[in-house]
């Protein structure tokens, strides 16, 4: 597959360039984000058969699930500055070896603090191999066939965040909890010969990898991702909270001003000065505090509340966490032609408008009938965003820092879902509680209505990305001959001059 190269881009070349292919690339790195994604929510429903195996207090079970969630979180941007620098295809295999082991020693974890650690190095393998997995995509796929491939990436994905429930509970019920993890196993094994086989090799800058940013990134987000993971359960005036917090703050505050002034830092602030990478990311980071909270209270509702097993839990919640798989593609196609904002935005409101249907609706004794519009309405609505939200923050910046690009929409997705579960949970501890199903329904109404409000706002921050007539011009960056829009919205080749030219009009449309 003949590719073009943005400057400081080096291009794949002899076996490797050739055996690059769209429909591989898009099957392994749609294995490979499903692996990573669905290890955030997996292990929830399988925390009263592993205290029961293993023993912990509620803190130690706390961390099975935080552990993973924060070296995640914290590595992703130093992950995607690896792949750029050594390699993406020799990155990606790397994580994900590293990801199927620890997945293993999990599976076989004698004791609670072993599967703890277990998790933590999980997170790191994902943290590596997570935001390579759209760069390699991007590299196999034609710049006008991307919105579909994207979406069947997003479905994929958004499938295996919204179903780890049903997966961890399906498993631990029928068969046993080490085999949430053991699943792993067999899905690495298989996905990594075809990644050394299938997937064509790309770099991106060749600077020296930049370790002040580095460090400040890594250390800020530590402190923010453990004060928030930290806070329901110890309290947010806990020392120990409000020190990680402030630091964490204080050290992201750092990286701000050092990769401001740095001649190459890992990740370049005037990014930020595209409203197309800005508004995009503050949807991501929006609509995972938003989702990730509901899901979180959600499944426990229909467990402890309405009495359902974790299985039948999760099929309950299929026209939610299933929708992605049936709508994401046709999401993909519609961002394609009309542009990847008001696809975004309208998924966006549509999944607003479904926690918020759930927040009228959930009684201690709601029939699933009375449940089943607000389910249906955020699936789509999530499916709708998914696709063209990785379609627009791959568009917005140029090919050679896509991987860095990937790498901070995925940390702050991270950070949005370890934010929507403290606040959401938060909210739930002050109104409600576990004392009566009445009790857990009062608490749980407020905090979906703060999620609603929340998704509401991320739609708000899609609208404003550029639309698809500043959007368009970008195929210019991305080496494919510039692109106008026609009267009908599809764009069309044209001669723009000299490539430096296209490329400074390109990026400055989104600004």
């Amino acid at each position: 597959m003949s590719q073009q190269n943005a400057p400081g881009e080096t291009a794949p070349s002899g076996p490797s360039a050739r055996r690059g292919s769209a429909a591989w690339a898009l099957v392994i790195t749609s294995v490979a984000g499903f692996m990573a994604a669905l290890d955030n929510l997996v292990v929830t429903t399988a925390l009263p058969s592993i205290r029961k195996d293993l023993g912990g207090a509620l803190d130690d079970l706390e961390w099975t699930v935080s552990a993973y969630t924060l070296t995640f979180a914290v590595l992703l941007m130093f992950g995607a500055a690896l792949g750029d620098r050594f390699g993406r295809r020799r990155l990606f295999i790397a994580g994900l070896t590293v990801f199927t082991g620890a997945s293993a020693a999990a599976a076989m974890a004698p004791g609670i603090d072993s599967l703890i650690a277990a998790r933590a190095v999980q997170g790191v393998g994902a943290a590596v191999m997570m935001p390579l997995t759209l760069t390699l995509l991007t590299a196999a796929v034609p710049a006008a066939k991307r919105g579909m491939m994207y979406g069947i990436w997003g479905a994929v994905n958004g499938l295996a965040v919204a179903s780890g429930p049903l997966i961890g509970g399906s498993l631990t019920e029928h068969v046993s909890w080490h085999w949430i993890f053991w699943l792993n196993v067999p899905l690495g094994l298989i996905t990594l010969p075809l990644a050394r086989l299938r997937l064509a090799e790309s770099y991106g800058t060749a600077a020296r990898l930049d370790v002040p940013g580095t460090l400040l990134a890594s250390g800020g987000l530590f402190g923010i991702v453990y004060g928030l993971v930290r806070g329901p359960a110890d309290g947010w005036t806990d020392t120990v909270v409000l020190t990680a917090l402030f630091a964490g703050g204080a050290l992201l505050t750092g990286f701000v001003l050092y990769s401001s002034r740095a001649a190459s830092p890992m990740l370049p602030m005037r990014l930020f000065r595209s409203r197309a990478f800005s508004g995009i990311n503050a949807a991501s980071l929006l609509m995972f505090v938003g989702m990730f909270g509901s899901i979180f209270l959600l499944s426990q509702y229909m467990q402890g509340v309405l009495g359902y097993s974790p299985t039948e839990a999760g099929l309950r919640m299929l026209p939610w966490t299933g929708m992605p798989m049936l709508v994401a593609p046709i999401a993909g196609i519609l961002s394609d032609r009309i542009g990847g904002r008001p696809v975004v935005a309208a998924g966006l409101l549509l999944q607003a408008a479904g926690l918020g249907y759930m927040a009228v609706v959930a009684t201690a004794n709601a029939s699933y009938a009375v449940q089943l519009p607000a389910l249906i309405i955020s699936g789509v609505g999530m499916a709708l965003y998914f696709a063209p939200a990785a379609n627009l923050v791959m568009s917005s910046v140029r090919p050679q820092e896509q991987g860095i690009a990937s790498g901070a929409n995925n940390a702050l997705r991270e950070v949005g879902g370890a934010l929507g579960i403290a606040v959401m949970s938060s909210i739930f501890s002050a109104q409600g509680g576990y004392e009566s199903a009445q009790s857990f329904v009062d608490g749980l109404r407020p905090a979906l209505v703060t999620g609603s409000g929340v998704v509401a706002l991320a739609a708000v921050a899609a609208l404003v990305i550029p639309a698809r007539r500043s959007a368009a011009r970008l195929t210019a960056v991305d080496g494919q001959p510039p692109a106008t829009v026609s009267e009908g919205g599809a764009p069309t080749a044209a001669d723009a001059g000299s490539s430096a030219a296209a490329e400074a009009t390109a990026l400055e449309s989104t600004r």
